[in-house]
């Protein structure tokens, strides 16, 4: 039996007479009476009876006409589900962040708006360092993440940049260039005397590397005390008095008692790429859709 059977039984039945659905589907009544009786006699049930003007369903009839009518709304329900799957508007997606990414008001809005303009699509977060998401990554276990990584030649990955982030100092409370307004900028030439905390990331360690690249541009080599496992460790050691260090602005978000942070002039602008990862080539529409949207929302963002 065909789904264009289904359909003949069910324009009879609401017809209620052969002739009146033949006219409806478009074809001659003789084949249509003989085809009724073909699908009668194959499933071995009487689904019409006659009756003066014309044919009513049997309760077998009945029975057929729900199960039918209930075929093709299944059906409808699959096309339009794969529909919404083409278009990125239904399925699944494993998203990541770094420790640090996660403080950039970007990122939570892109996460917050994906769900609310996706909400069939089923979305899994999770965090860990530029190491591990990159393997994870690279191995299918997560679909896209948001790093401090410029575009790096990673052979299966694309990083799609999105903007970049101005780095500040940060300092222990107390510290004599924390003193007066919080508003106040400060020379990176001026820091040259200063103990640095920095991050011990080196693979694909972006941040480690503009931190180094400026003070060489400001004309001193950072005299370093102490490294942490990543940037956001860094300030607790600040807050300790172990040292200053020089991270993303947006890490001021966290508020960290004892800590002070201060911009920066100086003739080499200090900024990191906040970039987002995809494996290059991925068919997924919705990891497309997601990445999309996170350039589009990085290119009208404004922080304040």
């Amino acid at each position: 039996m065909e789904l264009r059977h289904l359909r003949y039984i069910i324009a009879v039945a609401e017809e209620g007479h052969i002739t009146r659905a033949a006219e409806r589907l478009g074809i001659q009544q003789p084949p249509l009476s003989r085809l009724i009786k073909t699908i009668e006699q194959e499933i071995k049930v009487q689904l019409f009876r006659r009756v003066p003007r014309g044919v009513e369903l049997t309760d077998a009839g009945r029975t057929f006409l729900d199960g039918a009518r209930a075929t093709f709304a299944n059906l409808d329900r699959t096309l339009e589900s794969a529909r919404r799957t083409a278009r990125g508007e239904e399925g699944r997606i494993s998203m990541a962040f770094t420790s640090s990414t996660a403080f950039h008001p970007l990122v939570p809005r892109v996460i917050r708006e994906f769900r609310e303009t996706s909400p069939l699509v089923a979305v899994t977060l999770t965090q860990g360092s530029n190491a591990e998401l990159i393997e994870q990554l690279e191995s299918d276990r997560i679909d896209a993440a948001f790093f401090w990584i410029s575009i790096a030649k990673l052979e299966r990955l694309v990083f799609h940049p999105l903007l970049e982030e101005p780095m500040v100092a940060a300092l222990p409370k107390g510290h004599a260039l924390a003193r007066g307004q919080a508003s106040a900028v400060l020379s990176l030439k001026g820091l040259s005397d200063e103990t640095f905390v920095v991050n011990r990331q080196r693979a694909l360690g972006v941040m480690r590397d503009a931190v180094f690249a400026a003070c060489h541009a400001a004309g001193f080599n950072p005299r370093i005390g102490q490294e942490a496992p990543h940037v956001i460790w860094t300030l607790p050691l600040v807050a300790a008095g172990i040292g200053i260090a020089l991270v993303p602005a947006s890490l001021q978000h966290m508020n960290i008692r004892g800590v002070a942070y201060r911009r920066l002039t100086g003739r080499t602008q200090l900024k990191v790429p906040l970039t987002i990862a995809s494996r290059r080539g991925d068919t997924s529409a919705v990891v497309r859709r997601f990445v999309d949207l996170a350039k589009r929302t990085a290119k009208n963002f404004h922080p304040n």
